[in-house]
């Protein structure tokens, strides 16, 4: 039972859009002012360029391998399906711990117009999380039109706010001396800080994970993700500068709700109850997106038979995976209850970067030798490397440990799963007992042998990407 290809390419811009801008530029500016200073704004600008760098990747390698699951679907056919099992394995982590981060969120910002209790707060997030559920449940084109209406809706107090700003600006120049000194702090929280709104551009990946619901993949899933961070890196860039130059980096540390504050300086209470809305409604917009691509992940995983095979199941009439969008509705409403922000953010970015990591190292085998319009394919993947193995070095030691743990506890699950037929050849081998337990056993025997192949295939990519006149081994 195949998908459906509703998503154009204005869609799918929206979704990576919809994905990225969220809860994090209503919270982040507050505590990197409490880091780093005014200096802030420099981190924004390396971030967005190292989100941009990987998000090429991203678009290049759905160039090449225009099948749904995103990293797992690059790794995979670049290496085997171990390493890509691991690289979807930690990216569903990552987009999973993500979804309670906005729910989480949501509650808090409706505390600001209506008290709420624990009971209260749980009903909230359950709520939220189920009823974006059902959205995608019912159909992708339905969570497709959904996201493009919350992304317009979210933007729009944003563009408020950036225009109110530059004519406060313009008519009051004395407050961009709050960015002076521009680094109060000094810098040595800066990996704390780019870690925090790195995780702030994340969301680039969830536009190649529907790319079997997309209209020509091949063409739309690049010009979309390009065009979403084009679009992510004006708002951010511009929000921030309003932001910084409104308010007193002090002032914005010690606040929650930075965008609530320097919309009520800006235009009084109208512009903090605007501000308040908005947050409720990008929040509601990022959620709807990762909701959508964190459930096409486990849908490509359990195909090929490394998630049970129960997240493969389509819905007979809506015709998307409904299990799959159920059970990480459920992980989400518990992960919210028992949870903190900053814990899940950190261990998210982890997982991430390890995920993109991965990536980077596939694309260097999924390139070809002058094919044309994909500028800097040779550059981009060794700096998506670099980028990687620093977020990894910036991230609390804390964070590391428990992050490799679960990523190693991956390796137990895939030794279970992966001895199974796939989906997509089971109807072929029921013909045969024999040909389902010469397969079984053949992908037991070959577990180990292809782990080592995939770590000897990097190594030897490396090698002809430093020497291009090595001869293939």
């Amino acid at each position: 039972m195949e998908l459906r290809r509703d998503l154009s390419y204005f869609d799918l811009t929206n979704i990576v859009v919809g994905a990225i801008v969220g809860s994090d530029i209503y919270i982040a500016s507050a505590i990197t002012a409490g880091l780093v200073g005014p200096f802030s704004i420099v981190v924004w600008v390396i971030a967005g360029i190292m989100a941009t760098v990987l998000a090429l990747v991203f678009a290049y390698s759905s160039y090449y391998v225009p099948k749904e699951g995103g990293s797992f679907a690059y790794v995979s056919t670049a290496f085997n399906d171990f390493f890509g099992f691991l690289a979807g394995w930690s990216m569903w982590i990552a987009e999973v711990l993500a979804l309670p981060v906005f729910a989480l969120t949501f509650a808090n910002y409706l505390g600001y117009f209506v008290h709420l209790d624990f009971t209260e707060s749980l009903l909230v997030k359950a709520l939220f999380l189920f009823g974006l559920t059902l959205v995608n449940i019912v159909g992708v084109k339905a969570a497709g039109r959904v996201n493009d209406v919350l992304t317009v809706a979210k933007l729009s107090p944003l563009v408020l706010l950036v225009v109110a700003g530059l004519v406060s600006f313009a008519y009051n120049p004395g407050r961009l001396s709050n960015y002076a000194p521009l680094a109060p702090l000094g810098l040595g929280n800066f990996g704390s800080a780019l870690v925090l709104i790195f995780w702030a551009y994340v969301g680039f990946e969830l536009g190649t994970l529907p790319s079997a619901e997309v209209k020509d993949p091949k063409a739309t899933v690049p010009k979309a993700i390009i065009t979403g961070m084009a679009i992510v890196m004006a708002f951010y860039l511009s929000t921030n500068f309003v932001i910084f130059g409104t308010l007193n980096w002090g002032r914005l540390a010690a606040t929650s709700v930075p965008l609530v504050v320097v919309g009520s300086v800006l235009l009084g209470r109208f512009g903090g109850g605007i501000m308040s809305l908005g947050a409720l409604v990008s929040v509601s917009g990022s959620d709807e997106s990762g909701i959508l691509g964190t459930a096409r992940l486990s849908y490509a995983m359990a195909v090929d038979g490394l998630f049970p095979r129960s997240f493969a199941r389509i819905h007979p009439k809506f015709k998307t995976p409904y299990v799959a969008l159920i059970v990480q509705a459920v992980i989400a409403l518990v992960l919210s209850t028992y949870t903190q922000l900053a814990s899940l953010i950190s261990f998210s970015v982890f997982n991430l970067a390890f995920s993109f990591l991965l990536v980077c190292l596939a694309f260097f085998r999924l390139k070809k030798k002058g094919e044309g319009g994909l500028h800097g394919q040779n550059v981009v993947p060794v700096l998506g490397v670099a980028i990687c193995l620093y977020l990894l070095y910036s991230i609390s030691s804390v964070d590391k440990l428990i992050g490799t743990a679960v990523i190693a506890l991956g390796v137990p699950l895939y030794v279970f799963f992966s001895p199974k037929v796939d989906i997509h050849d089971l109807k072929a081998e029921l013909v045969s007992e024999e040909a389902i337990l010469a397969g079984a056993l053949e992908k037991r025997s070959r577990f180990l042998a292809n782990s080592l192949r995939g770590a000897h295939a990097i190594i030897r990519s490396l090698r002809r990407h430093r020497d291009p006149r090595s001869p293939p081994t």
